[in-house]
C-alpha cells in the first residue's frame, strides 16, 4: 500500500462540482427571492 502524501491528490474534478453546487444554489435563492417578492407585489 502507498503511503498517503498531502496535497498530491488532484481534485480539479471535485472543485468544478463544487462551484457548480454553489453557483445553482445562488441562482435559485434569487429566483425565489424573485418568486416571493412577485407573490407579495400581486397579493397587495
Amino acid at each position: 500500500m502507498a503511503e498517503h502524501k498531502h496535497g498530491e491528490m488532484n481534485i480539479e474534478v471535485q472543485e468544478k462540482t463544487f462551484e457548480g453546487f454553489v453557483t445553482f444554489t445562488i441562482r435559485s435563492v434569487m429566483v425565489i427571492i424573485g418568486i416571493l417578492l412577485f407573490m407579495a407585489l400581486v397579493n397587495s
